[in-house]
């Protein structure tokens, strides 16, 4: 244990679980929109489920990198491009957020999304619809960490801290999706350009995740910006 406990090991620690969190958006992002559809006494219960399945995933993965490791390799090769069974789940699991994002961003647009649509939205189908995409996102990082550290103690650790503060903040960011429907429609945006980003992953073509948290962070100042003088502008009118 003391041998851990070096200069390197924590600095280490600090970057991974920076690097989870950030990681990890999506993924309260996509458990915020989903405990959405619920009724309000199961929504609380619903984020705290789909972080406790994100934590599982990844120390699954964790404690199987050989299995891990054996996902880069290629299974078959079509039009001159090897897949792999890492290739394969980033492919499947980028037309499923896609297929998820562009069903949420039609109800919102052509008014489907009525009280009824909210009824039909179950808890189980939203904590399965949950564990798939955590499958997904826990690939990624727990790969990532592979990539970073060589210890497994010091994953975990990084692994269950960046879950506690994405737990700590969840229910801010669902909350503040569920009251502005602008918002909602820029998260769903955000995991649409997520799900192209895992299918051109899969395709062995890598994005840079760092362009599209730019540009979501970006379109999110400003619809901060035009919340802000909306209810400046009312408050104007009440006056």
């Amino acid at each position: 244990m003391a041998e851990l406990l070096t200069y390197e090991n924590l600095i280490a620690l600090l970057t991974l679980t920076s690097l989870e969190v950030v990681l990890g958006i999506d993924n309260v992002v996509f458990i915020a929109i989903l405990a959405g559809k619920l009724k309000k006494e199961q929504q609380d219960f619903a984020r705290k489920m789909g972080l406790l399945v994100a934590v599982v995933s990844r120390l699954l993965l964790v404690f199987s990198l050989a299995w891990i490791m054996g996902l880069k390799e290629n299974l078959f090769t079509l039009l001159g491009q090897g897949f792999s069974g890492k290739d394969l789940v980033l492919i499947i699991g980028g037309l499923f957020l896609i297929g998820k994002a562009t069903h949420e961003l039609h109800n919102r647009v052509e008014g489907g999304e009525s009280s009824h649509t909210l009824k039909v939205a179950t808890l189980q189908a939203v904590l399965i619809q949950v564990a798939l995409v955590d499958i997904i996102f826990s690939l990624d990082s727990v790969i990532t960490a592979v990539g970073m550290v060589e210890h497994v103690s010091i994953m975990v650790i990084a692994i269950l801290l960046s879950v506690g503060i994405m737990l700590l903040f969840s229910k801010a960011i669902t909350d503040f999706i569920g009251l502005h429907p602008t918002i909602k429609v820029l998260a769903l945006s955000f995991l649409l350009l997520i799900g192209v980003m895992l299918v051109a992953d899969g395709f062995g073509q890598h994005i840079p995740k760092g362009y599209i948290y730019f540009a979501m962070a970006f379109s999110l100042f400003v619809e901060m910006i035009n919340i802000k003088s909306s209810g400046r502008g009312h408050k104007a009118i009440d006056i």
